[in-house]
């Protein structure tokens, strides 16, 4: 049975909606104004109703049937909410870790997905993608092994300690590639990318639809660097994937036009409005920067047979 651990605007809203309730309705239903009813979707978040409403939200979802109760869940995206503890229910919580690199990587089933602003329905076969962005750490097994460059900021050609489970930056499309290649991996497509970060029902952002900077590292945050790539726990996409939103753009194997790919995600010196993770960008393949970095994917199929070797 789906629960809400505190009610605001965004869940009466979506109870409202999975009743098929016009707000007149749905005022006489729970006992209240309209006006109320019309205050509180307002607000959204912002708003908590009493706690005598709050109990007869209770009793109203609790009484309401399987489908309307399905339909709520889907509308919340899943979520179990409440103030600071919102969580997101995990899509595809089991991680594995790549054979080659090491890397902790998750499944993305085979499905359709409502991509870009205008929430297109587009089908993405199976894959699997890198729960991190890569890290200095990673790089640097990969620049010792192959003997390519390392990128130029790290002194004596060694990252800084304290910077080894930060996203590599610095690096070129064709080095993500390199590297990418040399893992036995590739670039995600930017189909695979945004449906990691925004799951199938086309949420604005990894969780959920509510502009929250404060759940990622963008300009807003004031931090001033790129951080851990698993430091923001509440940004997780529904895949159970970081960074999605902020902390580096992320190079993409698609083609925007001859010489330039996509990338995605904003960075810690973009604001917040330039992380949503529909958000066209694209760049020189040669474009190095101290904002950008990569993950890898594989496809389902390829993974697979690496794991049953």
């Amino acid at each position: 049975m789906a629960t809400v651990q505190q009610w605001t605007g965004i869940e009466v809203r979506a109870l409202r909606n999975a009743m098929r309730m016009s707000l007149r309705e749905f005022a006489a239903h729970l006992g209240v104004s309209e006006r109320m009813i019309s205050k509180w979707e307002a607000a959204g978040d912002n708003v908590t109703p009493r706690p005598v409403n709050q109990a007869a939200l209770d009793t109203c979802l609790q009484r309401s049937d399987s489908d309307t109760q399905a339909r709520f869940k889907y509308l919340t995206d899943g979520r179990v909410v409440g103030g600071s503890s919102e969580t997101t229910e995990l899509i595809g919580s089991t991680q594995v870790r790549h054979p080659s690199d090491g890397s902790l990587m998750v499944k993305v089933d085979a499905s359709v997905f409502l991509s870009g602003p205008s929430n297109e329905p587009v089908w993405v076969p199976a894959y699997y993608i890198d729960v991190h962005p890569v890290s200095n750490a990673e790089y640097a097994r990969f620049t010792a092994a192959t003997g390519h460059k390392p990128p130029e900021h790290w002194p004596e050609e060694q990252y800084p300690a304290e910077l080894a489970n930060h996203p590599v930056v610095f690096v070129t499309w064709k080095d993500a590639t390199a590297y990418a290649h040399w893992a036995g991996k590739e670039l995600p497509t930017a189909q695979q990318w945004e449906k990691a970060a925004r799951g199938t029902r086309g949420m604005v952002y990894p969780w959920g639809d509510q502009p929250t900077p404060a759940k990622c590292n963008v300009r807003e945050s004031g931090i001033g660097a790129t951080t851990p790539v698993d430091q923001y726990q509440s940004g997780v996409s529904p895949y159970g994937a970081y960074d999605m939103c902020g902390n580096v753009w992320e190079w993409f194997s698609t083609a925007s036009r001859p010489g330039r790919r996509e990338l995605r995600g904003g960075a810690w010196t973009s604001p917040f409005d330039r992380a949503t993770p529909s958000s066209f960008n694209d760049a020189a393949e040669t474009m190095c920067d101290d904002d950008t970095g990569f993950r890898c994917a594989v496809s389902a199929d390829a993974m697979e047979r690496l794991l049953n070797k």
